[in-house]
């Protein structure tokens, strides 16, 4: 199996899922409370077909956990222009009102419980990755005759802000950073802001739309985007000095669809995704992506989970 290492480019459909499948349950539950209030009135008229009936399972309204497994087909590493498949588990959840949020082969985590029926909410906590950007399964040959890079360990800060019931008394908007250090491989710093909307179609569908940038140092624009002259005499790739910057832009869209109908009673629920991402800068000029490569990556997944 070849595992793509572009943190931000093939890790960003799942971490839309983290923003997308904790919507469904307000809409869902408004759903089933308006159903158990019909109820209650048959009952009360007499209508002893409703008095048997079962109540409404929310398995996210206390704590839960979501596991899933999804194949994407993206860039081999980030600027490449060659397309590879890989597969990507999915885990998030809540534990004593604890959120657990999935990153790009990693986890992050949401320490500030938000408030029932609160208009804003608020997140903070810490957050971990592991990066194989030109690590593993590198496709051009010429990136391949200068060696596979050291896996990147990143941990750091997750921080946001979200604003509930904009357009519909459902939706949300959340805007978010994280602030990851590498500890293994480049040693440097990154950050990417980003906003995404969330809103149900349904009790069974939900979407997600998110935009994002990724801002990198340095050090970490040395170690993935230079040619030192060394690298140049032994590939023929022109020499690169790469500074850091805006490294990439995205946009990407999410779906979920629930196979019982209802995302609040946990089972088994469908997702595809699409993402774009943008290379900008030394990051677009390196030789890399301007010889080697693609500053255009696109990224399609899709996948199942299992919440309980």
């Amino acid at each position: 199996m070849r595992f793509p290492p572009t943190a931000l480019t093939l890790g960003l459909p799942f971490a839309l899922l983290a923003t997308a499948f904790p919507l469904a349950p307000a809409a869902a539950q408004d759903a089933a409370g308006t159903s158990d209030v019909s109820s209650d009135a048959a009952t009360a008229s007499g209508d002893s077909a409703d008095s048997t009936a079962k109540p409404h399972k929310d398995v996210m309204k206390g704590d839960y956990l979501l596991i899933g497994v999804g194949a994407l087909y993206g860039p081999s590493y980030q600027g490449s222009n060659d397309q590879v498949f890989s597969a990507i588990p999915v885990v998030m959840g809540r534990f004593h009102g604890v959120k657990i949020n999935p990153r790009p082969r990693g986890v992050s985590l949401d320490l500030i419980p938000d408030g029932k029926d609160a208009k804003f909410g608020f997140e903070l906590g810490p957050v971990g990755s592991i990066s194989y950007n030109r690590v593993r399964h590198i496709e051009d040959p010429v990136v391949k005759s200068l060696g596979k890079l050291d896996p990147a360990i990143e941990f750091g800060v997750n921080t946001g802000v979200t604003a509930n019931r904009l357009l519909n008394p459902y939706d949300s908007l959340t805007l978010s950073t994280d602030v990851m250090w590498d500890v293994n491989a480049y040693h440097g710093m990154t950050w990417s802001p980003g906003i995404t909307y969330k809103t149900p179609l349904s009790k069974a569908v939900i979407v997600a739309l998110n935009v994002r940038a990724h801002h990198v140092d340095d050090k970490y624009a040395r170690y993935y985007f230079s040619v030192t002259p060394e690298q140049s005499a032994k590939s023929g790739l022109p020499e690169f000095d790469a500074k850091g910057g805006w490294s990439s832009v995205s946009a990407g869209i999410l779906a979920g669809y629930d196979l019982s109908g209802d995302f609040t009673d946990g089972g088994f629920a469908l997702f595809a995704a699409l993402n774009y991402s943008a290379m900008l800068n030394d990051a677009k000029r390196t030789p890399f992506t301007s010889l080697r490569g693609s500053s255009n990556q696109w990224t399609l997944g899709g996948g199942v989970s299992y919440t309980f």
